[in-house]
């Protein structure tokens, strides 16, 4: 049986989870937290990043978001996520990669920095101007989510993939920490909410961290 050690509001987990969930692949969830810094964990990944999937009756032990998905991709039939010809699957990989590090270096970072980590390691107060700048990025990312679906059914193409389990979870992580206001991106708003709908989408939402609230909204599948 498959562990996953992850944290709440861990964006690459969500990732990994959404991936999960559409593949019918079968785990147990284990709380990690990185900034704990635990030796056991290092052990498992240097890095001391989440996720890390274990499986301990065959000692196997996978690190790095992308990794896993592509692992599981390779491993298990269902629901392929990364299809399509070579061209299409490198336009995936792009986009991919476009939310995991643009999108979480210019959004989900510093809202995870201003309003988790300050909050549960630090005992600060967020700075609003950091917030205000990442809420300003969010705007042109999602700007992008439309432009991108002015073009296609989904954010890779005509078929759901890996780039709209990366955004969503990334974004998932940003409407929970209050970063994201969805006035004027219709078609990002709307291909989110199918995202929402998903049963391998779901249970991310009803999820919580201790001590942080989401907006009222963060559940709804009305926004």
């Amino acid at each position: 049986m498959w562990t996953l050690l992850q944290f709440p509001l861990c964006p690459f987990s969500r990732k990994v989870r959404i991936v999960l969930g559409e593949k019918g692949v079968g785990y147990d969830l284990v709380r990690e937290s990185p900034w704990l810094q635990r030796d056991e964990f290092f052990d498992l990944n240097p890095a001391r990043e989440t996720p890390v999937m274990v499986d301990e009756e065959r000692g196997v032990v996978l690190v790095d978001s992308t990794a896993i998905c592509e692992f599981f991709e390779e491993t298990v039939s269902k629901a392929s996520l990364l299809g399509g010809t070579a061209p299409e699957r490198a336009e995936v990989r792009r986009l991919v990669t476009w939310f995991d590090a643009h999108f979480y270096r210019d959004v989900t970072a510093p809202l995870l920095h201003e309003r988790m980590l300050k909050r549960i390691v630090h005992k600060q107060a967020p700075d609003a101007g950091a917030l205000r700048a990442a809420m300003k990025a969010a705007v042109s990312h999602l700007d992008y989510v439309d432009y991108l679906l002015d073009h296609r059914t989904w954010l890779g193409g005509a078929t759901m993939s890996f780039a709209d389990c990366a955004a969503a979870a990334q974004i998932s992580v940003a409407e929970y920490l209050g970063g994201i206001d969805w006035k004027g991106n219709e078609q990002a708003k709307g291909w989110y909410v199918r995202m929402k709908s998903r049963p391998s989408f779901r249970p991310l939402l009803s999820e919580r961290m201790e001590g942080i609230v989401p907006p009222a909204q963060y559940e709804a599948l009305d926004l």
